[in-house]
């Protein structure tokens, strides 16, 4: 090789060194920055001994049933003091198959992408978010996740293809992840059947599942809850979405009004209630904030897995939750 060439090579090699070097400092700053702007929740031994005994009883009230720890994750984190949140949980870090929960996610994505104008505000996208939360639907979803990404589903890709593609899909990932949300992978749409083409490539047998803890998920709600998610006013508009009525008349055993969280508040009048459940065949989870007439604000997260035909369970242990808090 030449001098002049060789040099040339090496000036050109040292600049995208020092490119990436200038990269990889912008990118932990971000990161940085964003850890600051978190919402800082405190571990509180109050608050795991409630968590601790509304689980154990559970345990012992259904454990003809074969309920075991192992089936349950439960995060609560008090609000009374919003500037000081407190937390207790029980396997509260523990991955876990999301169901529809991940849709609340998939909201606060759109919500930031909508700020950021990196996509347009319509009517059609309002209509997908509403249905998306207020109805569950996952036709809604797979639309607002093709719309935040870019990839949508297809005949199946090559190995290059799938890779680029993936990368598009993973975006919503990458940006919890900036935030500080780095036990949870969000990158699939929710299905009622089965998933085929491309979908089901990047599935990898089930590797590449969506997971959440309670944790994260108890963090994200708290985040709307004190309208600190994307802003204040966006927050608003999530939890409008977000509402429900536990008092209603309702047959729907599945309803997220009253089939949930939502069953344990006919007990204590004049509660409100936010919440997006999520349950399949082997799941039943729910994600709520409360508040009770006599001032208890808190947000409870219950994952439950193998026991999704026990409706009891939740309902429960939320029941024993708010019994707790009262106590301190």
């Amino acid at each position: 090789m030449p001098i002049k060439t060789a040099s040339l090579f090496i000036f050109r090699r040292a600049d995208i060194i020092y490119q990436n070097m200038i990269i990889r400092f912008l990118i932990f700053a971000l990161l940085a920055l964003s850890a600051k702007a978190q919402i800082r929740i405190e571990k509180s031994a109050e608050l795991q001994k409630v968590v601790k005994e509304a689980v154990e009883q559970a345990l012992e009230k259904f454990s003809e049933k074969g309920l075991r720890p192992e089936n349950l994750a439960v995060t609560v984190i008090d609000l009374r003091n919003e500037s000081e949140p407190r937390s207790g949980d029980f396997r509260g870090d523990q991955k876990i198959y999301p169901a529809s929960v991940v849709k609340l996610f998939y909201l606060v994505a759109t919500h930031q992408w909508l700020k950021d104008g990196r996509i347009k505000d319509t009517p059609e996208i309002r209509r997908a978010m509403r249905d998306m939360i207020v109805d569950s639907s996952n036709d809604a979803t797979h639309f607002i996740v093709d719309v935040l990404t870019d990839a949508t589903g297809g005949s199946e890709l090559s190995e290059k293809e799938l890779k680029k593609w993936a990368y598009k899909r993973e975006s919503v990932n990458r940006y919890f992840h900036s935030l500080g949300y780095i036990d949870i992978n969000v990158v699939q749409k929710t299905y009622c059947e089965d998933i085929y083409g491309r979908e089901r490539q990047f599935w990898n047998e089930g590797k590449n599942r969506n997971m959440l803890t309670t944790n994260s998920t108890a963090r994200l709600l708290t985040e709307i809850a004190l309208g600190k998610a994307v802003d204040s006013e966006r927050s608003k508009q999530m939890l409008e979405l977000m509402k429900r009525n536990p008092y209603k008349e309702d047959n729907d055993l599945d309803s997220q009004d009253i089939g949930f969280t939502g069953l344990t508040l006919k007990k204590f009048p004049n509660a409100k209630l936010w919440s997006k459940a999520g349950w399949t065949s082997v799941s039943r989870h729910d994600a709520a904030y409360i508040e009770t007439a006599d001032g208890l604000r808190f947000v409870f997260v219950i994952f439950t897995e193998n026991f999704a035909k026990e409706r009891q369970i939740i309902p429960l242990i939320a029941e024993k939750i708010i019994e707790g808090l009262r106590s301190l």
